[in-house]
């Protein structure tokens, strides 16, 4: 983790979970040296000309603000030209952090602010069996545990390639079973029954705004042995899917927005009927929400049960901005 994180800093490529864990390791070295430092979530689109400025301006109270821009390729010219030539001269009271997926979209953004001195965070994409592999024995590594071969590949082949469903079942795994090594027995012992239930209904019940309905699959699920930090995964994949959609640009349409936001044309449908009622300030409240849980089920709090009913009703009455 960063421990003087740079006035400005860029997170470049296209793996979602390892973009989001360089922006949480900025946003906690920042808050470890000022816990007051407020944290201010902007979506690429959705940002107008001179708010950078007047977010990075110093405050009353002497606190410092974190301002984070996601889906940064969506920057207008005029929001990027105002980056760029703050990047050349930053704030003491304020770090930057443009999360960026690559390609050539937003291109003159990142010449900019690389140009102008921004420091580099580099993620990429793990597209082949070996390296989500890998990617599995590094994260027990990073627990204090081991993982037989054997077990890592059953864990792949039940969970699928998705980095952030990995992360999580290595999270619970983790913590679940007893002793140092984890074999294939805990691996099967684990993912026994999940295929009957799925947290995805939880997330589409809570951001729909169904209180009700999503605390009761919520509480079916964990009555079925569906892991807490599933549930979390699966809420946090659906609020950021509402980011996503929302942020995009407006002239993209069918194939051109699917291939752009790297979803299915049904799943776009969806998200953009869920929309409804949510702004940005709820979806970045959300979020905020979604970070906390994450850590509760994995060991900060006592209660995960009560963690993750918790946040459905933050997510519920983050629509609309209530």
């Amino acid at each position: 983790m960063a421990t003087d994180p740079a006035p400005v800093t860029l997170v470049v490529g296209d793996e979602e979970l390892l973009a989001d864990r360089a922006v949480g390791e900025l946003v906690a070295a920042v808050r470890a040296a000022d816990p007051g430092a407020q944290v201010h979530d902007l979506f690429g689109g959705k940002v107008e000309h001179g708010e950078l400025t007047r977010l990075a301006s110093p405050s009353l109270f002497g606190d410092r603000s974190i301002v984070v821009f996601r889906s940064a390729q969506d920057l207008g010219k005029d929001v990027v030209a105002e980056i760029v030539s703050y990047t050349g001269s930053p704030s003491d009271d304020c770090v930057v952090v443009l999360v960026h997926p690559g390609g050539v979209k937003g291109k003159a953004l990142v010449d900019g602010v690389k140009k102008a001195g921004a420091a580099v965070v580099t993620v990429t994409k793990l597209t082949k069996a070996g390296e989500r592999l890998d990617f599995v024995r590094a994260e027990m590594r990073n627990a204090g545990r081991t993982i037989t071969a054997d077990a890592a590949q059953a864990l792949l082949d039940a969970v699928g390639n998705d980095l952030r469903e990995l992360a999580a079942a290595c999270g619970q795994l983790a913590f679940d079973t007893p002793g140092k090594a984890i074999d294939e027995g805990a691996v099967a012992r684990y993912h026994r029954g999940r295929a009957e239930v799925s947290g995805f209904t939880v997330a589409d019940k809570a951001v729909e705004g169904k209180l009700g309905e999503a605390l009761e699959q919520l509480r079916w699920a964990l009555g079925t042995g569906v892991a807490p930090v599933l549930l979390v995964s699966a809420l946090a994949g659906g609020v950021r899917s509402l980011a996503k959609v929302g942020s995009a640009p407006r002239n993209l349409r069918g194939g051109q927005l699917a291939s752009h936001l790297g979803m299915p044309p049904w799943k776009i449908d969806r998200v953009k009927r869920q929309l409804n009622g949510w702004g940005p300030e709820g979806i970045a409240h959300a979020m905020q929400a979604l970070a906390v849980a994450d850590e509760q089920v994995k060991g900060g709090g006592t209660d995960p049960a009560y963690a993750l009913e918790r946040t459905v009703h933050v997510i519920v009455a983050s629509r609309n901005g209530r």
